[in-house]
């Protein structure tokens, strides 16, 4: 399972563009069967620091094809994780190691009325439009992933409260 230990670093500028690299490996692999492809996560937003792990979510017509989209991610070097099913049952979660270290992760999810996918790249497009929240959201991630290194758990829930005000906020400012 995900039990690497937290550690967040500065931004760095290549993000974006490793994100387009596997974007492209993704279409080639499966994109018959993919409606949209985002860069999601601290990684998508410039200058903000995160885990250095590339967070892609992959938007789907149908997760009845995730037999063969397992086949094919994973011919791209990409490990599914069934196990978290039991958690997130209407997500399929892959991750890509380089020497034992996660670079890339997927969330592979139904793209049609996915609250989901809604919520990540509310919060993403909010972050980026945002600089003071970017900050804001930086300092509290440097100082969990201090308390948490070894409780990714822990460190998660702890930025439940942030990320869902952020969330709360975004919507507000949609409908005005």
């Amino acid at each position: 399972m995900l039990n690497d230990p937290v550690v967040v670093v500065p931004y760095d500028p290549r993000w974006p563009e490793l994100f387009e690299e596997e974007r492209v490996r993704i279409e080639q692999a499966i994109g018959s069967f993919v409606e949209e492809i985002e860069h999601v996560g601290s990684t998508a937003v410039p200058g903000l620091a995160a885990k250095p792990v590339i967070d892609i979510m992959v938007g789907v017509r149908s997760l009845q094809h995730s037999p063969v989209l397992v086949e094919r991610l994973s011919g791209i070097g990409y490990l599914y994780l069934p196990e978290l099913e039991r958690v997130f049952p209407l997500r399929r979660y892959f991750q890509k190691l380089r020497d034992g270290r996660r670079t890339h992760q997927i969330h592979l999810v139904e793209r049609s009325n996915s609250e989901w996918w809604d919520r990540h790249v509310l919060f993403r497009d909010h972050l980026r439009s945002h600089p003071e929240v970017a900050e804001e959201y930086a300092s509290l991630k440097y100082e969990l992933s201090g308390r948490f290194r070894e409780d990714r758990e822990a460190y998660t829930g702890a930025k439940t409260a942030f990320i869902s005000g952020c969330v709360r906020r975004a919507e507000r400012d949609e409908r005005n």
